[in-house]
This record gives structure tokens, C-alpha cells and sequence, in this order.
């Protein structure tokens, strides 16, 4: 063999050994991508997981609004994603506790029985005005002291939660998205599709309950959402006896 014939065989070598050590660690990086993803959802390989949604109001069996349909394929992709497996459930039939499977739940108290149970239990610091006659206090959050009213179309508020209780090993998280209007769902979810992997660097697996602005979603639907704050702490702690007249957030103008 001369010189020529063996250094071409030497570069064949040396390139087929790069490419199989650069699919290796794509391979590597890969995986480790997917199980951190997996453990922040909650979801290995062949999993279940819950998707409680809530009904449209007055409308027929099964009926979802448009925007929580959109909210259903952005965390049904999520899902996908780590290779695990979803049932979707209406919020009056999910009658089970919760760890056993990751549960996204979509939708206010209003509508939702599902969530009305978990900010009672999971999120004591958390009230929705459900007051169903008009009032510039419909549909607005009170967190701590703080109150969160909404404008329709303009600045609407969602919170978006990852919770566990952290009983026994293995538990599976809560996901909660829960918006003044059905749009903002759909924001949260596609929130937390954009930035799991910064939130999962920044929380790990622990919970966080994080409160979220929709600006002008007439305009820009659900795609404008700005982080207003992590209201962790005050999401979890008891509201005081006394918590008619907490004082409105700045934010509200």
C-alpha cells in the first residue's frame, strides 16, 4: 500500500470515527434532554397522564371552548414529546386524587370543579371572583393581598402552577392553568411549551405557581404574555380571616 492509497484510508477512518462519535454524544445530549424533560412533567417512557378540562357553559355534552381545544393540542404535543400517553377527562368526571398520573387541569372554578377543588386544597392563597352578575370584580384574582382584575381583551391574568405534595416517592405533578378567560389558557399552556426547559432549570421537580399577563389579546391572541410574578409563597399560604378589601395590584391599569 503506498502513501497516497493509505492516507486516504486513514481519512476515510478518521471521518467515519468523527461522525460516530458526534452521533454518539447528539445521541447523549439527546436522552439527557428528554429525561430532564420527562422528570419535570412527570412523564417516563409509556406513561398516562390526565387532561381535566372544563365544559363551555350551556353547551351540549362534551363541549369544549375553542381556546381550551388549543390548550388540549399544545400540552397533547408536550406529552407526545415524552413518549408518554394522555385521556382526556371532563372536570365532573376526574374523581380521583392526584400522584398517581401527571394531570394537567385547564380552566377557572367557574367551570371547572376539578380546579375549584385544587386551589381550595393545593393553592389556599388563590381567590377567583365567580360572582356571576357584572362588576368590575368578576372574574378577578385575589392573591395574598393583592387583587388582579381583568380587562376583557386587553390585560387578562392566568395562573399557571406545577404542584406536588410530595408524600411518598415517584409522586406526579399537578399542572394547573388557570385563566380569567378561556384564552388565556391556552397563553399559559403555550408559556410553559416555549420555556419548560428555563422553568425545570430554575425549579427543578419542586413546585411553583407563577402569575401571568396576556396583553392585548384582542390583537395579539395568545402569544404576548409577560411573567408578572412567582406567587409561591403567597399562592400556599392561607388567606387572612379578614380578606374582603385587599388592596388592588398596580398592575391592574
Amino acid at each position: 500500500m503506498n502513501d497516497d492509497v493509505r492516507n486516504i484510508v486513514l481519512g476515510v477512518l478518521a471521518a467515519g470515527v468523527s461522525a460516530a462519535l458526534g452521533w454518539l454524544a447528539r445521541t447523549y445530549l439527546w436522552k439527557r434532554k428528554l429525561r430532564r424533560q420527562q422528570a419535570f412533567f412527570g412523564l417516563p417512557d409509556n406513561s398516562e397522564s390526565l387532561l381535566v378540562v372544563n365544559r363551555e357553559a350551556g353547551g351540549a355534552e362534551l363541549s369544549v371552548m375553542r381556546h381550551d381545544v388549543f390548550a388540549l393540542l399544545e400540552l397533547s404535543a408536550l406529552i407526545k414529546d415524552c413518549n408518554a400517553h394522555a385521556q382526556v377527562v371532563g372536570h365532573d368526571t376526574a374523581r380521583q386524587g392526584f400522584g398517581d398520573r401527571t394531570e394537567f387541569c385547564v380552566g377557572g372554578p367557574s367551570s371547572n370543579r376539578r380546579m375549584a377543588a385544587h386551589l381550595s386544597s393545593l393553592l389556599p392563597g388563590v381567590r377567583v371572583n365567580v360572582d356571576a352578575e357584572p362588576g368590575p370584580d368578576r372574574g378577578a384574582f385575589q392573591i395574598g393581598s393583592e387583587r388582579y382584575r381583568v380587562e376583557s381583551g386587553t390585560t387578562e391574568y392566568v395562573v399557571l402552577a406545577r404542584l406536588t405534595v410530595g408524600r411518598r416517592p415517584g409522586e406526579r405533578p399537578v399542572f394547573l392553568f388557570c385563566g380569567q378567560r378561556a384564552i388565556t389558557n391556552q397563553a399559559a399552556t403555550r408559556y410553559l411549551a416555549r420555556h419548560h426547559e428555563r422553568l425545570a432549570r430554575k425549579h427543578g421537580n419542586n413546585s411553583f405557581v407563577l402569575l401571568l399577563k396576556v396583553v392585548n389579546s384582542e390583537a395579539y391572541g395568545p402569544d404576548v404574555v409577560e411573567l408578572v410574578a412567582d406567587v409561591t409563597r403567597a399562592a400556599q399560604a392561607p388567606l387572612p380571616e379578614d380578606s374582603s378589601t385587599p388592596r388592588t395590584s398596580h398592575r391592574d391599569s
